[in-house]
């Protein structure tokens, strides 16, 4: 591999052991990725800051005791625990898992990680743009940041990711380069009619469906006509990471590197969406039969303010069943921007739990949540049933909404009879 003189710098330990350790993360990452060189970075997203055990703090507090600080702006994903919300964990019994994971968020912003706590970055100004290289380690910011804002990262896992922000410079291959980001698919989706393209449900399904057929595999949609909105495509990218392990896909005409399909697609597999592929998508994302409702459960990934903007016109003055638990997890940004507005009280005093910094299918804050649960969110309803003992009910936000002011699960009349 070409390395430079900085780069056998940190190799040779001038900057200490723990810059040492982290280069020598990125070269052996290089190497098995048949890079031949690395390229500088201007970002890191960190998912390393999710607590799983001692590792990550002895990780942490061992690049910390041997001076090491972020190269570039870095950002924390989020946690396992809620510092928003404190009240959460009063006499949890898994003190061990609560101490843990705050020790280890403090010890990252003691690197210079940025206290965003969010899979959903994208949300806050200032982040990459289009062109930049990066480094991202959660599944939904990666499609996200590759696919909508067309930045460069590949997934890097747990202390990879930590290790490139260090150094500040990710192995030159894969997503990283020219060639990595053509699409091997192509999806049409001509056959869904126009008025289900504007549904929000649809995103949701359509990158389900699309994750399942490209596996790894770059795919490209087309036929999307109405201009799919920002959430529209967070909804793509987090459906897309999850059923499949796609970390990129490009939309005809809707995303910055596909203003036509040529761009990005030179041959490969081609295959028309239909509405029983629709109706299939839905069936996996739902485990449960409708009825009453023990948890409305919204925000994988955080909720942007467009989206609790929609949830505040849906409820339209009305309150949540009581008895039910309607949760929607964000940002500490967008929270902010709730407050100023007078949002957050609106939806308090609707009946609406707005909770920071966390996921709520793994949070133990939230947790033990059982029961019937619905959401409009497929990462939620693809993972949720194996971390929890819930049966999941996918439906639209309108359904969702609904489905909390009535306490049991609603369905739209016209939204599949739109299908046929």
């Amino acid at each position: 591999m070409d390395l430079d003189i900085e780069d056998r710098a940190l190799l040779a330990g001038e900057q200490g052991p723990a810059m040492k350790l982290a280069m020598e993360i990125v070269v052996q990452a290089g190497r098995i990725m048949g890079a031949e060189r690395l390229v500088p970075v201007s970002f890191a997203h960190i998912d390393a800051c999710f607590y799983n055990g001692q590792a990550h703090i002895d990780f942490a507090e061992y690049c910390l005791k041997h001076g090491a600080q972020f190269a570039v702006p870095a950002w924390g994903n989020n946690g396992v625990v809620s510092l928003t919300h404190p009240q959460l964990y009063e006499g949890h019994p898994d003190t061990e898992m609560v101490d843990g994971a705050r020790k280890l968020l403090g010890l990252y912003e003691a690197l210079g990680c940025k206290p965003t706590w969010t899979c959903a970055p994208y949300h806050i100004p200032g982040g990459p743009k289009f062109g930049d290289q990066i480094v991202a380690g959660e599944s939904n910011a990666v499609s996200f940041y590759n696919s909508v804002t067309g930045a460069r990262t590949n997934k890097y896992g747990d202390y990879l990711d930590v290790a490139c922000g260090l150094v500040g410079k990710a192995p030159f291959a894969g997503l990283h380069t020219d060639e990595g980001r053509k699409a091997e698919l192509h999806l049409a989706t001509d056959r869904i009619p126009d008025a289900w393209k504007r549904e929000d449900i649809f995103y949701h399904l359509l990158g389900h469906h699309v994750g399942r057929l490209a596996g790894r595999r770059v795919p490209v949609v087309s036929g999307l006509g109405v201009k799919p909105s920002e959430d529209n495509l967070k909804a793509v990218s987090t459906a897309v990471a999850s059923s499949g392990g796609v970390e990129l896909w490009h939309g005809v005409g809707a995303t910055p590197e596909a203003p036509v399909l040529d761009a990005v697609f030179g041959g490969g597999g081609r295959f028309e969406m239909t509405a029983d592929d629709l109706r299939a998508a839905q069936q996996a994302l739902t485990t449960g039969r409708d009825g009453p409702l023990d948890v409305v459960a919204l925000g994988t990934p955080h909720f942007s303010a467009s989206e609790f903007r929609d949830v505040l016109s849906l409820l339209d003055g009305r309150k949540v069943r009581p008895g039910l638990r309607f949760i929607i997890t964000t940002s500490r940004f967008v929270m902010g921007y709730l407050d100023s507005k007078g949002w957050s009280q609106a939806l308090r005093q609707a009946g609406v739990e707005i909770v920071g910094d966390i996921c709520s299918y793994y949070a133990p804050g939230i947790n033990p949540m059982k029961g019937r649960v619905m959401t409009n969110a497929a990462k939620w309803a693809y993972y949720a049933p194996g971390m929890l003992p819930v049966e999941v009910c996918f439906g639209s936000l309108k359904e969702c909404v609904e489905s909390a002011v009535k306490g049991e699960v609603w369905r739209d009349p016209g939204l599949w009879s739109a299908l046929q």
